[in-house]
């Protein structure tokens, strides 16, 4: 990884939303969302992640989705493209692919369902690390993934080239302080989740892969600029604009809430493919009322 990529790769990265229309990928909705997201001063965008609804999307899709996000950025923040799988080989392959588009890094999640072992776990990302040339950030989400993966086997991959960093949302905040002793400073720690990010800056985290973001990305940018500088008392009163959104955008399953939200501020077409279904009435109005705490709704 080079010194570069590696100092980029911080403050508030998005975890995409991929807009839908008519059952099909909204490519023209999906570069305004970027283009908007770089307006606003995000810090680097992730598509085809679990909020890209990455499990209903065809390779096809994916890889689409992946190169429309590239090329619209163009070199402007970091790209870090979603490439996890439960399968090995299709986690190489998209990875691959990442990196012919050009993205600057990938997201690799624990393999999930099958349930690998702590060397399960180990082959699984040095397969991905043997088989591209570009930074890898492990996702671990013992939620979603049932697995844990644990600070011992994150530092082995670390002596891999290119293993970088973590996506963490393990909700544990003191995880943070247990892999900066074991790996250091250079070993990128991205918060998985928005309404403890602050916290986990404190603890010497480096920013968040932030679903929250996709709403409201200004304030975002700002918190997480805020809390890098050691400005922790302007941190606070953005986090205090954003927590009911932090918490409002989670009362149903990601990317649901989300998905309203961006509809309600007029980016997006509100559709989502199955298994996954519009929030109900009571989640609107929390919504809705999250927006209007965050400033970003009126009425």
């Amino acid at each position: 990884m080079t010194e570069m990529t590696g100092s980029r790769l911080r403050g508030s990265l998005t975890a995409l939303v991929t807009p839908f229309r008519d059952g099909a990928f909204d490519e023209d909705a999906f570069r305004k969302l970027v283009r908007w997201q770089l307006e606003q001063g995000s810090h680097g965008l992730v598509p085809t992640g679990t909020t890209g609804e990455s499990p209903t999307l065809t390779h096809a899709e994916h890889d689409r989705v992946v190169e429309a996000c590239i090329d619209e950025a163009g070199g402007r923040v970091p790209v870090v493209a979603g490439a996890g799988s439960n399968s090995t080989a299709e986690a190489v392959e998209r990875a691959q692919h990442a990196e012919r588009a050009g993205a600057n890094a990938v997201l690799v999640v624990t393999p999930y369902y099958n349930k690998p072992t702590q060397e399960g776990l180990y082959a699984h990302f040095k397969a991905v690390n043997d088989a591209i040339g570009i930074p890898i950030i492990i996702y671990n989400i013992p939620p979603r993934s049932v697995i844990d993966m644990s600070v011992e086997t994150m530092a082995r991959l670390f002596e891999l080239k290119n293993i970088a960093g973590v996506k963490d949302a393990t909700a544990k905040i003191d995880r943070v302080s247990q892999q900066r002793q074991a790996m250091g400073e250079s070993f990128i720690q991205l918060s998985g989740e928005d309404a403890t990010a602050l916290a986990y800056n404190a603890q010497g985290g480096h920013g968040c892969i932030s679903v929250v973001a996709n709403v409201a990305p200004r304030l975002c940018a700002d918190l997480q600029e805020a809390s890098l500088s050691g400005d922790y008392a302007k941190a606070l009163t953005i986090q205090d604009r954003l927590f009911p959104l932090q918490a409002g955008l989670f009362a149903e399953a990601n990317p649901a809430p989300v998905k309203y939200a961006l509809a309600r501020l007029g980016h997006i077409a509100e559709e989502l493919r199955l298994p996954m279904v519009p929030v109900s009435a009571a989640t609107r109005r929390i919504v809705d009322d999250a927006l209007r705490h965050a400033g970003l709704l009126e009425g």
